[in-house]
């Protein structure tokens, strides 16, 4: 186990206790789950970065980051869904997580036939997950129906948006190899 996998491992450690956190009868749950999501997305970057830096690259971490990332987005939706009963932003928390399947299944297959670098991450993909990090981060901190949390539902549905695009650049990249007859072998 190196640091980047150690905060890897971290990262999907702060789950359940931003599960518990959420749940708990007191005021202040919102600002410390804040606070714990900004923590995991910083653990995000800082992973990825340390890897490179240091060459501590492993399968591990190649398989978990994604991930411990997904886990705590897609966690982190779920538990604002339940508590703004907002259809647009049940809408955009679909798209958001419905993306990440299609997108992770789109690189397995295309790292199956030995293409993954056509499905590379984007910059359009790199500006969505920030959208979205800052978007949970400011739905999470803030109360339903505050101007904080209509702020964040604002930037939920734009992260949404960048996601559909993501998702089409993704597809399209991949689209040749879809429609191929060499793929419909396997």
């Amino acid at each position: 186990m190196n640091i980047p996998n150690i905060l890897t491992s971290v990262r999907i450690l702060m789950i359940p206790v931003l599960v518990v956190i959420y749940y708990l009868p007191w005021e202040g749950r919102y600002h410390t789950c804040a606070i714990i999501f900004a923590l995991a997305a910083i653990t995000d970057w800082l992973d990825g970065y340390l890897a490179r830096k240091l060459n501590q690259t492993s399968a591990f971490g190649a398989f978990f980051d994604p991930v411990a990332d997904k886990l705590m987005v897609s966690i982190a939706l779920v538990l604002l869904v339940a508590s703004y009963s907002n259809p647009l932003m049940t809408l955009a928390s679909a798209v958001i997580v419905g993306r990440e399947i299609v997108i992770s299944a789109l690189r397995e297959w295309m790292a199956e036939m030995g293409k993954r670098a056509s499905v590379a991450v984007s910059y359009i993909g790199k500006l969505k997950t920030a959208m979205q990090m800052l978007a949970i981060f400011i739905l999470l901190g803030a109360r339903p129906d505050t101007l904080p949390a209509h702020i964040g539902e604002g930037v939920l549905i734009a992260a949404a948006l960048l996601t559909l695009w993501s998702m089409y650049v993704y597809l399209k990249a991949a689209w040749p190899e879809l429609m191929s007859k060499e793929s419909d072998k396997n």
